[in-house]
């Protein structure tokens, strides 16, 4: 199959009315947008609340006045330019600022503008700060998706950092295995690296972004199997937005259709409060309601995945919301003394973001940058 074409233009989306695309295009002028053929063929264009449609389509509701550019304060976590250590065994190596198509509810859309630079193309600073720092035995690569990089590009960072003995997993987070599956299973040069490099002591994981089932696709699941030929341990995360996968019955299908595929259920998100990101929003009350009701209809596969805010003092677990209280607990902490600390706040029926909690301030504070060179865009 040929690789699929790809749009950054709303003007040639012909499937949308012209006078709709000219609505968008002041939406594109402040978020990039980008998609490829394959994707747009995914969505039923004769449904206006089609999920796939709004994963990728811009909607008027992002030029709202919401949220923040970098809702979790990443510019703190940079070490060297384009490498972040905010936990102690984990480094994220910001390699890409592309991906095979820009989602409307991206966290880190800011790096899809033409005034930031925190994606590096020469990743040395990183990987001589990981070489140096024992403790990291993990890294994640992303961006952006670090599956859009060439594959020459992809075999010289996983030589580099598997020179590097204390680092004993790289993972890649990469929407590319639906967005785009053939760039996947037809290249034959980035599997054989993974099955190089994704040994028994020392895998490779790819961190897939899989929103809907409809996703999932003949082509995904192709991909994900030449993925775990390859070697390499494919695990889910997604958000719960509001209008796409914000119903039990969807949520359930995803957890089944990933389990029935190999691919751990791992993470669901609480969508972070970034700039152009209202319309996906939901009460935490009523994320938990549909997660609980969604893992009732799957098996004990699907019931694995962990249900967190990625907020800035740590990952946040929503252990349950009941009689308005939110019970919580660090599943990751930012602050070490702070790990599996156990929480129990108030939550009122609008709070969307765990600094919506009374009282949330006595377990964290805002964290100091930790070199001068980075910058907030906030």
């Amino acid at each position: 199959m040929a690789q699929p074409k790809y749009i950054t233009n709303i003007e040639k989306i012909t499937q949308i009315p012209k006078e709709e695309r000219e609505k968008l295009k002041e939406i594109t002028n402040k978020f990039a947008f980008r998609v490829n053929e394959y994707y747009l063929n995914l969505i039923n264009w004769d449904d206006p609340n089609d999920p796939i449609r709004k994963l990728v389509i811009p909607n008027e509701g992002e030029l709202n006045e919401y949220g923040r550019w970098d809702a979790s304060d990443e510019y703190t976590n940079y070490v060297v330019p384009g490498c972040q250590h905010k936990y102690k065994t984990t480094a994220l190596l910001i390699v890409s600022e592309v991906c095979g198509a820009y989602c409307r509810f991206c966290f880190r859309k800011r790096l899809f503008r033409s005034d930031v630079k925190e994606a590096m193309a020469d990743v040395t600073p990183g990987i001589e700060y990981i070489a140096q720092t024992p403790e990291i035995n993990n890294v994640l690569l992303t961006g952006g998706d670090s599956l859009i990089l060439a594959t020459k590009k992809i075999r010289y960072i996983v030589e580099k950092l598997r020179a590097i003995d204390h680092v004993k997993i790289i993972r890649f987070g990469s929407k590319l295995p639906v967005f785009n599956p053939m760039r996947i299973y037809e290249d034959q040069e980035l599997l054989d690296v993974f099955r190089q490099y994704s040994t028994p002591e020392k895998r490779i994981y790819v961190m897939a972004h899989v929103n809907h089932p409809r996703e999932i696709t003949e082509e995904a699941r192709k991909a994900f199997q030449a993925l775990h030929d390859a070697g390499v341990i494919v695990v889910n995360q997604t958000p719960i937005l509001k209008g796409i996968n914000d119903d039990p019955d969807v949520l359930a299908e995803l957890l089944d259709k990933l389990s029935w595929a190999g691919v751990t259920p791992y993470y669901f998100f609480v969508n972070r409060p970034v700039a152009g990101n209202s319309d996906f929003v939901l009460p935490l009350e009523e994320i938990y309601r549909i997660v609980e009701k969604a893992k009732a209809k799957t098996s004990g596969l699907g019931k694995r995945v962990r249900l967190v805010m990625s907020h800035t003092s740590g990952k946040i677990e929503i252990l349950a919301i009941e009689n308005g209280k939110a019970y919580l607990k660090y599943h990751q902490a930012r602050d070490e003394s702070q790990y599996g600390k156990f929480m129990v706040l108030d939550c009122p029926k609008d709070a969307t973001w765990f600094d919506d909690l009374p009282g949330n301030e006595q377990y964290w504070q805002k964290p100091v940058k930790k070199i001068k060179q980075a910058v907030s865009v906030n």
